[in-house]
């Protein structure tokens, strides 16, 4: 029974049955039945990593920082009316959200989030609809040779293994030898996440790229700054 459930699980629960009293016994308790939703820890004691077993973004990500921020995620909206959440991060194939602080307890947030994703998923709406800005990673013609190479390598080599621990890492510049990255998700406000990009992603990019002599994050606020990891 679910009694008998611990942390040690906490990768395979089907929460469907603790549910159930909840809904209505219509068709979107048969859907919801059918929803088997994973949580996955991420190197963020802060950021959760949860999977839906459903796509989520197929071939991007997006991350929200703010309520405001939302407007184009009905899925994000709902996120971020559970109290204690900080942002949300969409993946391929995950959701990670990160809450205010260390001192709230997952356990008081996580039932409010299988039920919104599960709602939701129930609901039919979009994760994300056309108005979504799009970020500018992509490759494009008037990018030179190793601007086009550090992108490639970033989204064959780099990308994947950051999105593995929830988050993400957006190619936003090349100057003077220096790559900017923002860092997103989990990696946003993660204790290693300078660690990350100095030792990880900078030492890859010099060791494929010659040109590249350093990384800098650019921390996205309101007011766009930027931090210098050196």
């Amino acid at each position: 029974g679910l009694k008998d459930v611990n942390a040690a699980t906490k990768r395979s629960l089907h929460f469907a049955a603790q549910r159930k009293l909840l809904l209505p016994p219509a068709k979107l308790q048969t859907k919801v039945r059918s929803m088997f939703i994973q949580t996955q820890d991420t190197p963020n004691p802060n950021s959760l990593k949860f999977i839906p077993g459903k796509p989520v973004l197929e071939s991007r990500t997006i991350e929200f920082t703010s309520p405001a921020s939302t407007y184009c995620s009905p899925l994000a909206r709902q996120l971020f009316r559970i109290e204690g959440v900080k942002s949300i991060f969409l993946g391929t194939d995950f959701i990670t959200v990160t809450k205010e602080s260390e001192e709230l307890d997952w356990n008081l947030i996580k039932p409010d989030v299988y039920a919104t994703i599960m709602d939701f998923y129930a609901s039919g709406l979009p994760v994300i609809t056309e108005e979504a800005p799009h970020s500018e990673t992509a490759p494009s013609e008037e990018d030179d040779e190793v601007v086009l190479m550090i992108k490639e390598l970033l989204d064959t080599r780099i990308r994947p293994t950051v999105q593995e621990d929830g988050g993400d890492v957006v190619f936003k510049g090349f100057e003077d030898g220096i790559v900017q990255l923002q860092l997103q998700g989990s990696c946003t406000s993660c204790p290693s996440s300078i660690i990350t990009l100095k030792n990880g992603i900078q030492n890859m990019l010099q060791f494929y790229i010659p040109e590249v002599e350093g990384v800098e994050q650019v921390v996205d606020n309101d007011n766009e700054e930027q931090m210098n990891s050196t």
